[in-house]
């Protein structure tokens, strides 16, 4: 897999986590911030853009809560996921 499709990925993933926020909590006007952002990427030893793939995320944060999607990440490569994903993202979100 490319990076580019890894960081389409990774925004998927941080779609879904927002589709999960926003049916607990009704919508996406009580999130205060976003905090941390973790990100795992599967891949081989050799693999170094694992940055690369997790912007896919981090941008998408941005651009949806501007700068209250700035936030602290951490990137780790894995040799695998559960049910062979490619990325998976954690996220800390502050509610107000």
């Amino acid at each position: 897999m490319s990076p580019e499709l890894g960081r389409e990925c990774a925004e998927l993933c941080l779609l879904n986590v927002l589709a999960q926020v926003q049916a607990e909590l009704g919508d996406l006007s009580k999130v205060k911030r976003i905090v941390r952002l973790g990100g795992f990427i599967a891949c081989t030893p050799d693999f170094t853009q694992h940055a690369t793939v997790m912007n896919g995320a981090s941008d998408l944060a941005v651009a949806v809560f501007g700068e209250a999607g700035r936030h602290a990440r951490s990137t780790i490569g894995v040799p695998s996921l559960p049910l062979d994903a490619p990325v998976e993202v954690e996220a800390l979100i502050e509610i107000a």
